[in-house]
């Protein structure tokens, strides 16, 4: 199989094979597509936000964050790659790695799609090729179930991540693309890609219903019963992992989303 193309990441970087390497991840979701790839022997570090699967990656050292991260830990650790994302990292801390770790393997994920370049530059990288193709060919088909869904008339949703200040996602996101997928859009307010906002009579006449993430911030049903008796239009909890982690989850999350959309449309509340 001709991998060239598969080996340039984000930011157009030409990397070079690599079966050996000793790896370092700073994105939790994408440390979970590693171990599904079978590299979890070869993760030398990993964030304490990288979780899944649990006890795969419980034996692999805590480097910090996603943004506190401990530099010198990781210089000890003596990884020969950094797999990173340019949303979740910091570039000043990335830059300070780069000055000791040989290769840094930027990723960018904005749409659902995007997921089959990234399973594919993993599995270039890292010698995981064949794993990588049959874990894209099942992504096909579950994106080709969504897709077969009877439309329906777009609704406007909006996805709350944080409150104390209120938080939310713009267009240009991946969550916000994952919601596309079911013609659902979300409101832009303001230009920041996770914008602030402040609930008004303007804002919620424009909504068919709130979507209460249960990460960053952790909503819970409790949340959502006392904000939609404030607001009243449906507001629903829903799984954040599902809807925010691409790699390895955005697979389960695509199936999520049909259970989502099935929960929406019969004005039902529940937990996800």
């Amino acid at each position: 199989m001709n991998t060239t193309n598969h080996l340039v990441d984000a930011i157009g970087q030409h990397h070079q094979r690599d079966p050996n390497a000793r790896i370092v991840s700073l994105v939790p979701s994408i440390t979970e597509l590693l171990c599904e790839l079978e590299l979890a022997p070869q993760l030398a570090g990993r964030t304490g936000f990288c979780i899944h699967p649990a006890d795969v990656v419980a034996p692999i050292p805590k480097v910090g964050g996603t943004k506190d991260v401990n530099v010198e830990k990781i210089r000890k650790l003596a990884p020969t790659h950094l797999v990173v994302n340019i949303d979740e990292n910091e570039k000043p801390t990335v830059d300070k790695l780069a000055e000791f770790v040989p290769h840094e393997v930027v990723t960018h994920p904005v749409a659902p799609r995007d997921n089959l370049a990234l399973a594919r530059l993993m599995g270039a990288v890292f010698g995981r090729d064949e794993l990588a193709e049959e874990w894209c060919s099942r992504f096909e088909a579950e994106h080709a179930a969504l897709r077969a869904l009877p439309s329906l008339p777009t609704r406007t949703v909006l996805y709350c991540i944080w409150q104390d200040p209120w938080m939310t996602v713009s267009r240009d996101t991946y969550i916000a693309n994952m919601l596309a997928e079911l013609g659902w859009q979300v409101p832009q307010l303001g230009t920041a890609r996770y914008p602030r906002f402040e609930w008004s009579s303007a804002l919620v006449e424009q909504l068919d219903c709130v979507l209460l993430s249960t990460e960053p911030y952790r909503f819970t049903e409790a949340h959502a019963d006392a904000l939609e008796k404030q607001l009243g239009i449906p507001v629903f909890l829903v799984d954040g992992e599902m809807l925010s982690w691409y790699g390895s989850r955005a697979l389960a999350g695509l199936g999520y989303l049909r259970a989502l959309r099935a929960m929406v449309e019969g004005q039902s509340q529940a937990t996800f």
